[in-house]
């Protein structure tokens, strides 16, 4: 396996496992997260879990990625309309789920879905909830950073577009943008620090025509002041992204970002998910501890769809 090919899997891998090891967390406060020794696939004796499935299954956050990924390699391109499909698919059969069963689903992206289903346009449905600024659309963005051999204005363009069928609010684009450019910069070997203030500089110029956006990145997000990059593992994506890069700047391994991420609470699986992506990219698929790849139910399932991008990298 090439130092790329390394860096993409894990990249995939760490998004679904960090989402399987948050999981039985979900919705405990700080307070009540295990130590961070405890925190396993398995919780410790005592522990009830939120959701009553098998240890290792992912959520929604990994069965949508999953799904972007699909509609990525199908279609060799983005595809909004395709994309909505498969993401209807998943909400209604269970596509890219484990074992079928859909769980935990966001409202937002529940009543987008419901009405894209009853025939409504896809710019309408992600903007049923104007306000909305849920993290269900940054919790799947990865694959786009992953796949994308294009530019960095194509790969912003295309992380705005996939949050229009669910999250429609300019606050969800702006975080997906950065992520993926983060991500695309630690795929080509950059130091997470190095890559956070390019994507920082890089999207600053990218918006640079666009005084909706560009305002939106500086007031929403305030990259530029110090001591910006706190979260508390809270749902509003802001925050969500904050969490994943207070966590990635700091952090030593694989191993140790998700803990981190599960240790904060409130919206484990999906703050363990979106650090888990950056994590396994900067550490590498080699880093993610065998006991939880092990444990990841439908793992062959995902690594067949995986394997068809590292092929393509």
């Amino acid at each position: 396996m090439t130092e790329r090919e390394n860096r993409i899997k894990g990249g995939m891998f760490g998004l679904l496992v960090g989402d399987a090891l948050g999981v039985p967390y979900e919705f405990y406060s700080k307070e009540d997260i295990p130590p961070l020794e405890q925190i396993e696939m398995v919780p410790p004796s005592g522990f009830i879990k939120h959701h009553p499935v098998d240890a290792g299954t992912w959520s929604d956050d990994g069965a949508q990625a999953l799904c972007l990924l699909d509609s990525l390699l199908e279609k060799g391109r983005f595809d909004l309309e395709d994309f909505s499909d498969k993401l209807l698919l998943w909400y209604e059969k269970g596509l890219w789920a484990v074992d079928g069963e859909v769980f935990d689903v966001g409202i937002q992206t529940s009543l987008a879905l419901s009405m894209y289903k009853c025939g409504a346009a896809i710019e309408d449905c992600g903007n049923i909830r104007p306000d909305g600024k849920g993290n269900g659309a940054l919790m799947r963005v990865l694959p786009l950073a992953l796949w994308s051999n294009g530019t960095d204005e194509e790969l912003v363009a295309d992380a705005h577009k996939q949050c229009i069928i669910t999250h429609g609010n300019i606050t969800n684009h702006v975080c997906c943008a950065l992520y993926c450019l983060i991500a695309a910069r630690l795929l080509n070997g950059s130091d997470f620090d190095s890559a956070l203030s390019e994507s920082i500089s890089r999207l600053k110029e990218i918006y640079g025509n666009s005084s909706e956006y560009l305002d939106e990145f500086l007031f929403r997000l305030r990259p530029d002041e110090d001591g910006i990059w706190i979260g508390t593992g809270g749902g509003y994506v802001v925050d969500s992204l904050k969490s994943a890069v207070m966590i990635m700047k700091t952090a030593a391994s694989y191993e140790e970002a998700v803990k981190q991420a599960v240790s904060l609470g409130n919206d484990t699986d999906t703050i363990a998910c979106i650090t888990g992506g950056l994590a396994g990219i900067r550490f590498g698929y080699e880093s993610i501890p065998i006991r939880w790849l092990d444990a990841l139910k439908d793992r062959d399932k995902a690594e067949t769809l995986i394997n068809k991008l590292i092929h393509l990298s």
